[in-house]
């Protein structure tokens, strides 16, 4: 199964989105999912265990290069949502959080001389 949030209309660019794909296992146990943001797409599924919910969160954050505002935006909202995960849930995050590593990362400082 693969759950996708991001652009609806019919012609847009796929620039924005994310997608969570979920096991012949976890397709059995969703509770639901919701898509906070275009970016971001969470998926709640029933544990194994008896009474515990797990919460996967996919993420694709904005590039240190973008926007200050944009960014602190994305992960303000990404803080509101972890924080509504409380309880017997498990929580994992996923997704891009665009770093940049190695040595031929041109114009950022390294410790990689």
């Amino acid at each position: 199964m693969l759950i996708y949030s991001g652009q609806e209309k019919e012609n847009a660019q796929h620039t924005l989105g994310v997608t969570l794909t979920l096991s012949k296992d976890a397709r059995k146990v969703p509770i639901g999912w919701e898509s906070p943001a275009p970016k971001i797409i969470i998926a709640f599924l029933k544990a194994k265990k008896e009474g515990i919910t797990m919460n996967v969160i996919q993420c694709y954050a904005p590039i240190n290069d973008s926007n200050d505002d944009h960014r602190d935006q994305f992960y303000e909202r990404m803080q509101s949502i972890i924080a509504k995960c409380t309880g017997k849930r498990l929580t994992i995050l996923m997704g891009g959080r665009n770093a940049k590593v190695g040595m031929y990362n041109i114009g950022r400082p390294s410790n990689n001389s």
